[in-house]
């Protein structure tokens, strides 16, 4: 494992493990930290450099002043971010795979720097939450409103209920690992995060997108409905595939890695030994 010691990949907690040709960036989204990815990281490094690193909203980010809710208000700050820390890694080329708002993020990336991403893998992204017209988002404005007011006014309470509701209940260990993460967020960063998130509409920007993309989904999320990656698909102007895995909630890296594992050696072409110990 390679810590790095300067400038913008310091201050992110960037990590570079592995030795491949290939490399392959892991992106983790509202709530969470680099953590997320423990289950598959083993895998990846085999036949990958991976890159993981935590979002300047992070529990796991020291520096508090990074986050500025002004300067963050939309998804547009956390792409320059994700580009000046692959320039400053001196990467091209790459294999970016950003889970929900880190999905969008990455394809806003990929239109301001296609030269510097070979693929897009978008696990349970969306353009946007709200139902709007014949567009299901998953939640009407007043669900989203609760939402924002349940931050304000009892964010522990909040985070404990919103974790047994986006990853799957059959997992304990992992609900837990995700509200333990919310809970480390604050909630002076939580409040003005997913005012960003679930107000966002980044819809007219998938036309745009010419990196080849591969939207996972499974196959039951609270957060994303199944009629979002079918959207998509139609909206994204490069090529693009929708992968679904047989798992509920909207953390597979969590909660179904195997499964996930198996959608990315598909995708990616390497092969993976699934030891019993790891399913």
């Amino acid at each position: 494992m390679v810590l790095l010691d300067n400038g913008l990949s310091t201050a992110m907690n960037t990590k570079i493990v592995g030795s491949g040709k290939e490399a392959i960036v892991l992106a983790h989204g509202f709530g969470t930290d680099q953590s997320v990815w423990d289950k598959i990281l083993p895998y990846l490094d085999k036949h990958f450099r991976v890159v993981i690193f935590d979002w300047s909203f992070s529990g796991a980010v020291e520096d508090h002043s990074l986050f500025n809710p002004l300067k963050y208000s939309s998804y547009d700050a956390f792409a320059n971010d994700l580009i000046a820390l692959l320039d400053e890694l001196n990467l091209q080329s790459l294999v970016f795979v950003g889970h929900s708002m880190s999905g969008m993020i990455g394809c806003i990336a990929s239109i301001k720097r296609p030269e510097l991403f070979k693929q897009l893998i978008l696990i349970g992204a969306s353009p946007r939450y709200i139902n709007i017209d014949d567009y299901e988002g998953g939640f009407s404005k007043s669900d989203i409103e609760q939402i924002i007011s349940s931050i304000e006014t009892d964010y522990e309470n909040w985070a404990t209920g919103f974790a047994s509701l986006a990853v799957d209940p059959k997992d304990p260990l992992s609900v837990d690992k995700f509200a333990k993460c919310l809970k480390r967020m604050r909630p002076e960063v939580a409040l003005p995060l997913a005012k960003t998130v679930f107000y966002s509409d980044e819809r007219d920007i998938l036309d745009k997108v010419v990196t080849p993309c591969t939207i996972i989904q499974t196959t039951h999320d609270n957060a994303v409905p199944n009629s979002v990656p079918s959207y998509m698909q139609k909206k994204i102007k490069g090529k693009s595939t929708v992968e679904n895995i047989d798992a509920d909630g909207h953390f597979p890296q969590l909660t179904a890695h195997i499964r996930l594992l198996d959608v990315l050696q598909s995708v990616l072409g390497f092969n993976i030994c699934h030891s019993q110990e790891h399913i």
